[in-house]
């Protein structure tokens, strides 16, 4: 295959790699956060390649250890950065990342662990992931693909030296490529709820440029038992959102459904984020955040939780997309 058809074949299978045949201003990374039965160790590991605006190409690996709210950037060789042409798989260095075994060569983190029960985004006609029909527009600033939005974990990690059982933890992971992230966002994601039911949610809010101009854009997602609502700017859902000093309050809403959601801010570790494809561009995120959830059905409540290990992301000058009315 040449680069325009491995491109077009990433469009239907949005966790693949998408880069091929791009030289400069152009970033692809994936988000895997893992965390033991036992929630000792909370971790959101980052691989992925820059190729800057300016010609300059590295790989890397960004590590966020939650519970002790602390980043690293490993930076390899643009060489050292291997995907596959024909299925998620990525090799960065000696470490490995695939939708079924993450290998981890790193100081902190050794060892493999494999992946089990995928719940993954489901495709549609016309909408072959979580930005639905939107996936197909070439000029996007920034895009965005759900790998898994729930899995359970198996195998063991050597953590900072010591042999740590992950069998039975639970696994979350998406990813982003394009240009630069977007200059304001808020993203919140949490797998752990006081339930035996299995529970996952995720939101993003961010402004989006389009055609000169610029939009307010959401993807949601939350998963009970077998079951995903989505919301979002493609479907037709509305949005709230309030930013307070120790909190962000979110809501979504279509014709059948309603999430509210409310994360409440906690200490976090700064990852480096890009900008025209180079990794200059800082963001904090908190891995120890917690965040209370009511879905209804109608006017039903039919779930209330509280969310823990949240992922939490309040960046650049959110003010704008706040809104106390209900607004597409």
């Amino acid at each position: 295959m040449n680069n325009l058809q491995k491109r077009w074949k990433a469009v239907w299978n949005p966790d693949m790699y998408h880069g091929w045949g791009k030289e400069s201003n152009y970033f692809e990374g994936w988000y895997v956060k893992i965390v033991d039965p036992n929630e000792r160790f909370v971790f959101a590991i980052i691989p992925g390649i820059s190729k800057g605006k300016d010609g300059k190409k590295h790989a890397f690996i960004q590590l966020l250890d939650g519970k002790r709210a602390r980043a690293k950037y490993y930076e390899f060789t643009a060489e050292d950065f291997k995907p596959s042409s024909d299925r998620f798989a990525v090799a960065v260095g000696n470490n490995f990342f695939s939708a079924k075994e993450v290998r981890l060569d790193l100081p902190e983190l050794r060892g493999t662990i494999q992946l089990q029960d995928l719940y993954t985004w489901p495709k549609m006609l016309g909408a072959p992931g979580i930005m639905g029909w939107y996936s197909f527009m070439p000029f996007m600033q920034c895009y965005h693909g759900v790998v898994s939005v729930h899995h359970t974990l198996s195998g063991t990690l050597e953590v900072y030296g010591e042999e740590v059982d992950y069998n039975g933890g639970i696994g979350y992971m998406e990813k982003d490529w394009g240009r630069s992230f977007p200059s304001s966002w808020i993203w919140t994601q949490t797998n752990h709820f006081d339930t035996d039911r299995r529970v996952s949610a995720m939101a993003s809010v961010a402004r989006i440029p389009w055609l000169g101009q610029h939009f307010i854009g959401y993807i949601v997602g939350f998963l009970l038992d077998n079951k995903l609502y989505r919301f979002a700017t493609y479907t037709g859902a509305k949005m709230k959102a309030q930013l307070y000093e120790d909190r962000v309050e979110i809501a979504f809403k279509d014709s059948k459904s309603r999430l509210e959601m409310t994360a409440y801010k906690a200490k976090g570790g700064e990852l480096l984020s890009p900008l025209s494809g180079n990794m200059t561009g800082k963001v904090n995120e908190s891995m120890q955040a917690k965040v209370h959830v009511k879905l209804f059905e109608k006017e039903q409540l039919i779930f209330e939780g509280n969310g823990r290990n949240a992922g939490l992301e309040v960046a650049g000058p959110v003010e704008e997309l706040l809104t106390d009315r209900w607004r597409r």
